[in-house]
């Protein structure tokens, strides 16, 4: 099994019940900056978390349907060796790394909701 590792930031989710269902490795707390966009935020509350492969599908869809669009977009994302997995509520990328275009679209849907570009360049993660 190839568990997926990424980030959620908890100020993103509207229902936070969805880190009890993920194991969370460790958590940082970040102090918002200009470029990031969250003007009504103070800081960022970064869990990194571990996901069990076979528990990544479910996980991915619940996510989804817990991030806040209130006053943004938001995205989670986690990856193993081979699969890249975008979140945004409402809509998921599943990218095979090793094809690199796939990581346009959902780049592109990011900015389509005004993410800022430099924060969905997955590439360069």
């Amino acid at each position: 099994m190839d568990d997926y590792k990424g980030v959620i930031i908890e100020e993103s989710l509207e229902k936070k019940d969805i880190l009890k269902k993920v194991k969370i490795i460790s958590t940082e707390i970040e102090k918002v900056t200009e470029q990031m966009k969250t003007p009504w935020l103070k800081n960022w509350t970064l869990h990194t978390v571990l996901i069990p492969e076979e528990d990544a599908y479910h996980v991915t869809d619940e996510l989804s349907a817990s991030l806040e669009d209130q006053h943004s977009s938001w995205y989670a994302d986690y990856q193993n060796k081979k699969w890249h997995y975008i979140i945004f509520k409402g809509k998921i990328f599943k990218v095979n790394k090793s094809n690199p275009e796939e990581y346009r679209a959902a780049m592109e849907y990011g900015v389509s909701l005004g993410i800022p570009k430099h924060q969905v360049n997955f590439l360069n993660e």
